[in-house]
């Protein structure tokens, strides 16, 4: 089925727009058109092992155009609900520098001390131990909050993923016997407002556009977006059948979204 054109798009980035270094078929052209004809593109990622600045240098050192103000992860959306829900908490971590960095900068005040501690973070983290562990494991059981920046599995990257903040989330629970409050990235419509706010389009002119039934494609159903799942990354096609959340189309690759005349726009 052809694709038509849309007011607004938002992609997905690690699976979707590029893997690794490297853009995947089809990223290069499809932005360079879409740009040309005068179409809204946002950039939409679950990871926040990188600041949205460090996301417009990825994009564009792979030749693919972006400005700052196109940018949304998952960090700069906990800070953003933070802002709003708990200012002035004292955080504990459980992720990387830029994700940490990003949190100082906004204003909050991190502990490892439990008594002190207001909400622990769960993300991404490589550097994750069980020091890291321990300190969450007590700062919740003196009645901290728990939340998360995402709720991914793995992050794709060449050669097969890393274990994502699912793990470090699923580690907090299993030895808290408590539950993460919020997960701020996709699916949630956390995210699917902060995007929508952004592009200042109703969500039926959009369409979202990711490698993930769970993540990418529910948030676009979830908010009334048209969505396009691209077979580069997390899903792939025999994942379809009986899947909870179907997507509007499936794509081998990007280059299917240049393939249909324009439409009206609304």
């Amino acid at each position: 089925m052809p694709i038509p054109r849309y007011d607004g798009y938002i992609f997905d980035l690690d699976g979707t727009l590029y893997l690794g270094d490297m853009p995947l078929p089809g990223a290069v052209e499809v932005l360079a058109t879409l740009r040309a004809e005068g179409r809204q593109v946002a950039f939409l990622s679950n990871n926040p092992t990188r600041t949205r600045e460090q996301y417009v240098a990825k994009l564009e050192g792979m030749g693919l155009q972006a400005e700052l103000g196109e940018v949304v992860n998952s960090s700069h959306v906990l800070v953003q609900w933070l802002l709003e829900h708990a200012p002035g908490a004292t955080l504990f971590v459980c992720g990387e520098a830029p994700l940490i960095s990003e949190l100082t900068a906004a204003g909050f005040t991190l502990s490892e001390r439990a008594g002190a501690i207001d909400i622990v973070v769960a993300s991404f983290d490589r550097t994750f131990t069980y020091h890291k562990l321990q300190v969450a494991f007590d700062a919740i059981r003196a009645g901290a909050r728990l939340v998360a920046t995402n709720p991914d599995r793995f992050c794709p990257v060449p050669g097969g993923g890393e274990p994502d903040a699912a793990a470090i989330i699923a580690a907090i629970e299993a030895c808290t016997n408590t539950r993460c409050e919020v997960n701020v990235g996709k699916p949630s419509p956390i995210m699917a407002r902060t995007v929508g706010a952004m592009l200042q389009l109703p969500p039926e002119r959009c369409l979202m556009v990711g490698d993930r039934l769970m993540t990418d494609i529910a948030m676009g159903a979830g908010a009334g977006m048209t969505t396009a799942l691209v077979l580069t990354g997390d899903s792939k096609r025999a994942d379809l059948p009986g899947a909870p959340v179907q997507p509007t189309y499936v794509m081998d690759s990007l280059f299917e979204l240049l393939g249909a005349t324009h439409v009206p726009r609304l």
